[in-house]
């Protein structure tokens, strides 16, 4: 057992990708090491601005031997009538460079047959390391590879030098064009010469005295910790995005946080586009005071040991300073006027080429909005409908800023504080940032009344007017995030507990587009027709789907959400309480043989080749076993009623349940296909009344128990 190391140094590598290229090169390491059934301990990948490395530990030193048996021609053509081999036995042996003498029978279920077993020895490791190094490079996730100078090799960066080692001995081979040795080189700044490699083992305690810190995650806790610290002094929280850290990480060898700070009066400068600014720009870390509010420092990560820190400090001061007075410039500039007088110039900004103006959009999206509003008042709400309209027309303004046109992700944000500013109504600037949320999967919610019907106007227009340009999301293309779109329309409709009909609101949302009389939307030359037809269908169709991704990201398997897609309920609250229902009647003892008895009642049905009448005709119910179902049902029937009323549906299927034994009895002493008609009938009857009791939650002949 040995140790070996890998490092391929390079110009500095891509911040964003170094991370995935580390963790993409130990799982082709790992996979090719066990198809080449070669073991090991363990694997340790390193990841540094100039070098991707490898650590295998307790790696045998070859493949292991194997056996191979090889089955020449039948017993009997093998050997003459007095046991001396025949042409065919000779010219096997011949092939395998053995004497007759040495094949041996093999016994199969189809006869015997002459054959040789022979020993296939394994390859050593470090035959064989060079070609898995090479494979899981060429096959690294690089989305451009270059070529360095004359080099016909490949690779993300220009490559420096290559190691590979068995414990203290170089493994000799050609890699990205470059002999392997065993000299590594360190920091580029502070030790940037090559150094001896003693050992595979002494890898990564030869780096750190050559001020790299090689391991990606040691390197990204240091930075958590020096960054905590620098916070911890001034009393604040510093922001820290998964996403930043891997790139600052990823950026330096050796690093060490220093904190700086800049002109309180940026402050009054919308804190988003300052964080925005020195995130995305300077890669900074943003502090904030225990209530989130933005504090006048940063903190950044150097790469370099500095004996005048506060050079490095007043040089990043100096830097940011003209960013942060950007922002403010945008930011005063738009207080220049309204935020209403922005709107003007939606009207010649398109939303859609085929789908008019943004000024259009933001009047769709004021009136659907307020159909929302009502609809939530009806249900006891308080929510102002003159505000909601208010809303829906400022939704749009801020596209028009000067502030959102330097920062786009600002969207919503800059429309709240301008609002504010202009001092519209709290609930109405709120909403315009709201309106975007829920950004991604398992984001927050708008809060406020207002912002949900913005929320869901704004989403629900643009599914209906792309689907009416037939613009709908094919394979994994989907520009306007139809998807992300419905799912958040559920969210918001299940998760604010609100008992809406999702196709009136798609309804009202057609209508939004076929009552701008004054707009003509055309696609290739024709008037786009909004009529409720093909649309709604369409539309009630992709909103349907999104329920099975959105459920089976929570763990509910697919046959519940099937079963409950059966009956298509129209309201997400609705569909979402029989999701929870039938999940919990799955738990039950009796939901296994309900469950058939359900399909097994559902195939009769279908089958039955008269019209099934509604009522069931009790003078008719001959056998105990069929009076003792119906007796169960009417029951059942009256049991239920109220809870329908109260959408309990988990109790509606628990008393449901209560039908197994009637059921089962019925099926085992009744014959429903009887010579007798009427009374055939009647059995069919019977179990239609059986079988729409269990539709009134959902279809549970779908599920699979």
């Amino acid at each position: 057992m040995s140790t070996i190391l890998f490092e391929l140094g390079c110009e500095e590598l891509p911040p964003k990708s170094l991370k995935p290229l580390r963790d993409a090169l130990q799982a082709s390491v790992i996979e090719q090491l066990n198809e080449a059934e070669i073991s090991f301990d363990s694997i340790k990948a390193f990841a540094a601005p100039r070098r991707l490395a490898l650590q295998i530990q307790g790696i045998s030193d070859k493949q292991p031997d194997r056996s191979e048996q090889k089955r020449g021609p039948a017993i009997k053509a093998a050997f003459d009538a007095d046991g001396n081999p025949t042409r065919a036995a000779m010219g096997f042996a011949k092939g395998l460079g053995i004497d007759a003498s040495e094949l041996i029978t093999i016994n199969t279920d189809k006869g015997d047959y002459v054959g040789y077993e022979q020993v296939i020895h394994g390859q050593a490791t470090t035959e064989l390391l060079p070609a898995i190094f090479q494979t899981a490079l060429d096959n690294l996730p690089i989305a451009k590879r270059m070529r360095s100078g004359a080099s016909r090799n490949e690779f993300v960066r220009p490559v420096q030098w290559a190691v590979l080692m068995q414990d203290s001995t170089v493994i000799d081979a050609t890699i990205q064009g470059h002999q392997t040795g065993t000299q590594t080189r360190g920091h580029r700044f502070h030790s940037p010469n090559y150094h001896e490699i003693a050992h595979a083992n002494d890898y990564e305690q030869l780096l750190d005295s050559l001020k790299v810190v090689a391991d990606f995650d040691k390197r990204q806790m240091l930075i958590k910790n020096q960054v905590k610290a620098l916070a911890d002094e001034v009393n604040s929280d510093a922001i820290v995005p998964q996403d930043l850290l891997d790139e600052v990480t990823a950026l330096v060898d050796f690093p060490i946080a220093l904190r700086a700070s800049f002109e309180p009066r940026f402050l009054q400068v919308p804190q988003e586009a300052l964080i925005s600014t020195m995130q995305a720009d300077q890669k900074y870390f943003c502090l904030t005071d225990k209530t989130g509010k933005l504090q006048p420092y940063f903190i950044f990560i150097t790469n370099i040991e500095s004996k005048d820190p506060n050079q490095i400090i007043e040089g990043n001061e100096k830097v940011v300073r003209p960013r942060l007075a950007d922002a403010e410039f945008f930011f005063l500039q738009d207080q220049k006027q309204p935020l209403f007088a922005l709107t003007e110039s939606l009207k010649t900004r398109v939303f859609q080429d085929k789908l008019g103006t943004i000024w259009e959009k933001s009047d769709r999206i004021a009136k659907l909005a307020a159909f929302i509003a009502a609809l939530m008042q009806q249900q006891g709400q308080q929510i102002d409908i003159d505000e909601t309209v208010r809303a829906g027309i400022l939704s749009k303004a801020d596209l028009a800023s000067s502030l959102v046109g330097e920062y786009p992700e600002l969207q919503g944000i800059a429309g709240t504080y301008y609002a504010r500013l202009n001092n519209e109504p709290e609930a109405v600037a709120a909403s315009l940032e709201e309106q975007y949320l829920p950004k991604f999967s398992g984001d927050v919610l708008p809060q406020t009344p207002i912002g949900i019907c913005l929320a869901l106007a704004d989403r629900l227009d643009t599914l209906v007017g792309i689907f009416a340009i037939d613009q709908a999301p094919t394979g994994s293309k989907d520009p306007f995030s139809l998807r992300r779109s419905a799912i958040g329309i559920l969210r918001i409709l299940i998760e604010k507990q609100l008992p809406i009909n999702l196709v009136a609101l798609v309804e009202q949302a057609i209508k939004g587009y076929s009552t701008q009389s004054a707009v003509k939307f055309f696609v290739d030359g024709n008037s786009i027709d909004f009529s409720m037809g093909t649309t709604r269908t369409q539309v009630m169709a992709f909103l349907n789907s999104r329920y099975r991704a959105m459920y089976t990201e929570q763990g509910v398997s697919v046959d519940t959400i099937q079963a409950v897609q059966a009956i298509n309920p129209h309201m997400p609250l609705d569909f979402d309480q029989r999701i929870r229902a039938v999940q919990a009647f799955s738990e039950l003892s009796q939901a296994s043989m309900l469950a058939d008895s359900n399909k097994r009642v559902a195939n009769i049905l279908a089958k039955s080749e008269v019209s099934v009448a509604d009522n069931v005709d009790e003078a008719l119910l001959s056998e105990p076993a069929e009076q003792g179902l119906y007796a169960s049902v009417i029951q059942a029937q009256t049991a239920v009623k109220p809870l329908l009323e109260q959408a309990d549906y988990t109790q509606v299927l628990q008393t449901l349940a209560s039908l197994d034994e009637p059921l089962t009895q019925f099926f085992d002493n009744v014959m429903v296909n009887s010579e007798d008609a009427a009374l055939k009938n009647n059995r069919l009857a019977l179990l239609k009344q059986v079988r729409a009791l269990f539709l009134t939650v959902a279809d549970i002949s779908e599920l699979q128990l």
